[in-house]
């Protein structure tokens, strides 16, 4: 069962190392506002993190709902007095462990930068579409009718237009 853990707990943390070089990657298409390239790196993030999904539940599943960190700690009492690599098992599942949850930190990050990037550049379109829009619609103007009062604006869309 160690062997099976540690080899997920590996594919984990390469499987980040590789999730954090893509949002890198990202936050470039981002910077030069490649729409295609970036839907395409969505994609890859997308599959990457479903199957990072998939291999800490397989990790929970195999330790019965436990923690990695207990597994270690039950490792290292089980095996300390008879051929002592117990403690070695151990501190080589403590280690995988805290480079996932370093690396897990760093993708967070990079993924917060890149949500903002991203949420910026929405923001700067859509103002631009609207001024653009404003700018493309005549003002309204008021003006007089033959009566001398202010000509009646009719509404843009209207189904019915009635009088009593």
């Amino acid at each position: 069962m160690y062997d099976i853990i540690l080899g997920n707990l590996d594919r984990q943390a390469r499987a980040l190392k590789l999730l954090s070089s893509l949002l890198e990657e990202e936050f470039s298409l981002l910077v030069s506002r490649d729409t295609n390239a970036i839907m395409a790196q969505e994609f890859s993030i997308h599959e990457l993190l479903r199957q990072l999904a998939v291999e800490k539940e397989n990790t929970v599943r195999r330790l019965g709902g436990g923690k990695v960190r207990d597994y270690a700690d039950l490792l290292e009492q089980s095996d300390a007095g008879e051929s002592g690599e117990g403690p070695r098992k151990a501190a080589a599942l403590r280690g995988l462990w805290e480079v996932i949850d370093e690396l897990e930190q760093s993708c967070a990050r990079q993924a917060t930068r890149n949500t903002q990037l991203s949420l910026g550049l929405m923001d700067q379109s859509k103002e631009l579409m609207d001024y653009l829009h404003k700018r493309l619609l005549p003002p309204q103007r008021q003006t007089y009718d033959r009566g001398g009062a202010y000509a009646q604006v009719r509404p843009d869309a209207a189904l019915l237009n009635a009088r009593l």
